[in-house]
């Protein structure tokens, strides 16, 4: 209470009281630290940023919680950050960055609670709409369409909630600087620029976040998983608006740079840069926003323009129908559309209870089930596109091989018996014991 400002103040009585403000700061403070003792949370200190009214707000944070952080500041309990930071407060990078000072970390360190004792936010939206500021949301009304999107993807995160979706050789649920455990799953919709038919993306799990190879190793309710990936996705979305078919990989090329350059940095290369292409609205920010993804030292941020020319040429070469679609600001509307495929595809395995996650271009089931994802995936895109898209999986599901002695069946089945790490069999049991579902393994249907 020494810390605390007084509810006594003028002007209107805020909608959550002092001490709930500070606890929820507190909790986001204490997760934070949890995953890195470094990582400082993002909050505004502007008073006009902390609207109690925003679907954005359900807790109703309101401008008090800026006399609460300075207030703690001053008493050595919050250090002024710089570096990293993550948490429900933080919606950008305009933003004050605090931490636990050593103090609040010695407390930290001797509560009786953990992790799992803090909860989400009952009521927190997850169909979020930007502005033409990727960082700024913006306020809406609700529809029917908008009450029925919402409504499906509550259904689809408690189908993922419900599931135990892990990765069995990790001892810590972590990859890289990526946090794998249950706390990382909730999904979010996200549409842009203040329009409900522009971008429309699905984000938030942490298997979004890491690599392929990473997510090959993923388990759902113990068992082995296959992704399967629409194969050029959105230069098939484009060449079917074009009334066109793609006729193989159109990023697959001869050698167009020289011998330097590997075939397979090559092709790299080239589907980066349509793909930038197609986002951008422009030529020069094409080629700008495609070197700015390399780190210093790598062959693609010495690329030039000219030898970016190049790759072009020898793609439009390829698949001349997409020339017109290039620089032309079509990524944001094609994104709304892969997100109506995804839409139909969590609803058809929520129908079933079956977890799928989905990561925008592909998706991940358990491998019982890959051939019948396969055949929603062309339904779905069949029904948003007007035409099934080509699907591609790196391995065969169980429900594709008939032959129990087929060499990836067998593959599988030393798979499935890899050896699980104590830690992950603990967080399996806590799983059963938090949701009281027991993980079934799931098996081959006939």
């Amino acid at each position: 209470d020494d810390y605390l400002p007084s509810d006594q103040t003028s002007g209107p009585k805020p909608k959550t009281a002092f001490r709930h403000q500070l606890r929820v700061l507190v909790l986001d403070l204490y997760v934070a630290w949890l995953e890195d003792p470094e990582l400082s949370i993002g909050v505004s200190m502007s008073s006009n940023y902390w609207d109690t009214s925003s679907r954005y707000n359900a807790i109703h944070i309101s401008k008090k919680i800026i006399l609460i952080i300075r207030t703690l500041i001053e008493a050595g309990l919050l250090d002024v950050a710089k570096g990293s930071y993550s948490g429900p407060l933080a919606r950008g990078n305009r933003t004050t960055r605090i931490r636990a000072s050593e103090v609040l970390q010695g407390w930290f360190a001797e509560v009786a609670f953990r992790r799992d004792d803090v909860g989400r936010v009952e009521g927190e939206e997850i169909i979020i709409l930007r502005g033409d500021n990727a960082e700024a949301l913006v306020e809406y009304e609700d529809t029917d369409e908008i009450i029925r999107m919402r409504a499906e993807l509550e259904r689809y995160n408690q189908v993922i909630a419900d599931a135990f979706i892990d990765i069995p050789i990790l001892d810590e649920p972590r990859v890289d600087d990526v946090t794998t455990d249950h706390h990382h799953k909730l999904t979010r919709r996200i549409f842009s620029r203040s329009n409900f038919n522009l971008n429309g993306r699905f984000h938030g799990g942490w298997w979004q976040q890491i690599n392929s190879d990473w997510r090959s190793k993923i388990f759902i309710n113990d068992t082995p998983v296959v992704e399967v990936d629409f194969r050029s996705l959105h230069v098939s979305l484009l060449s079917l608006r074009a009334g066109k078919e793609l006729d193989g990989d159109p990023y697959e090329l001869p050698d167009i740079l020289g011998a330097w350059l590997p075939p397979v940095l090559q092709r790299q290369f080239i589907k980066r840069l349509v793909l930038t292409a197609i986002n951008a609205g422009s030529r020069d920010a094409a080629f700008r926003a495609f070197r700015s993804e390399y780190p210093t030292g790598h062959a693609g941020k010495t690329l030039t323009n000219e030898q970016l020319d190049k790759l072009l040429k020898g793609f439009l070469e390829k698949t001349p129908h997409i020339e017109d679609f290039l620089f032309a600001d079509q990524g944001i509307q094609l994104m709304n559309l892969d997100g109506q495929i995804a839409e139909r595809v969590h609803r058809y395995f929520c129908d079933q209870a079956v977890p799928v996650l989905s990561v925008h271009d592909s998706f991940i089931i358990d491998y019982t089930r890959v051939g019948e994802l396969k055949r929603v995936m062309a339904e779905a895109s069949a029904e948003v596109a007007g035409a099934p898209l080509p699907t591609s999986n790196k391995f065969y599901g169980l429900d594709e091989q008939a032959d129990p002695n087929a060499d990836h069946v067998k593959d599988y089945v030393i798979w499935r018996q890899t050896a699980r790490s104590e830690a992950y069999l603990q967080r399996l049991a806590e799983h059963e014991r938090r949701t009281g579902r027991e993980v079934v393994p799931s098996e081959a249907q006939n």
